[in-house]
């Protein structure tokens, strides 16, 4: 099974980020370098990232690239916004997207994560959501898009910035995508 990881946006894409200057990059490398570690312990699974940690990866080579490895499916992890993205706000919550379509096994992926992160973190749950995003309508995978919570919520930018919220969000993102592949551990 090929899996693509993409970390949302890119380490100079500019805004992207919170009040206090965390960039949403920060976060998403960070949960995408970890959800790499334990997708790689199940049986017949290769991972590659569509991102780059030194420069911004246009999103049509983050698709292309998906789509030349013939990959099963895409997950793109991002942290949330409200707003201008200058000011905090109580605006909070986890959500996952899937392509307007909302294609049968995209959805059934993205109802698993997004079930996974609320169980896990206990946020609140706003769930799964249509959108027209490139990742989702570019890729000819499965393709899903997670966001981690607000970078504009004081609360949520202080579990973004913890390694162990990183930690459980890739975490509970592998383990949505064990229960819907049936991955067995190596």
């Amino acid at each position: 099974m090929k899996i693509v990881l993409d970390a949302g946006h890119g380490p100079d894409t500019p805004g992207k980020r919170s009040p206090n200057g965390l960039k949403e990059f920060s976060f998403t490398s960070a949960a995408t370098d970890y959800t790499r570690e334990i997708l790689e312990t199940y049986q017949n699974v290769s991972v590659y990232f569509a991102h780059s940690k030194k420069e911004d990866v246009p999103l049509s080579k983050r698709t292309n690239l998906a789509n030349r490895l013939g990959a099963n499916c895409y997950i793109s992890i991002h942290a949330n916004a409200a707003g201008d993205g200058k000011d905090w706000n109580q605006a909070n919550g986890i959500e996952t997207f899937v392509y307007l379509s909302k294609p049968k096994e995209a959805l059934s992926l993205a109802s698993a994560i997004q079930h996974c992160i609320i169980q896990a973190s206990g946020l609140a749950d706003r769930g799964v959501k249509r959108a027209d995003f490139h990742v989702l309508r570019e890729t000819n995978m499965t393709a899903v898009l997670v966001e981690c919570g607000f970078y504009t919520n004081k609360k949520e930018e202080a579990l973004l910035c913890s390694p162990s919220y990183q930690k459980l969000c890739a975490k509970a993102i592998a383990d949505g995508v064990a229960q819907v592949y049936f991955l067995k551990p190596r």
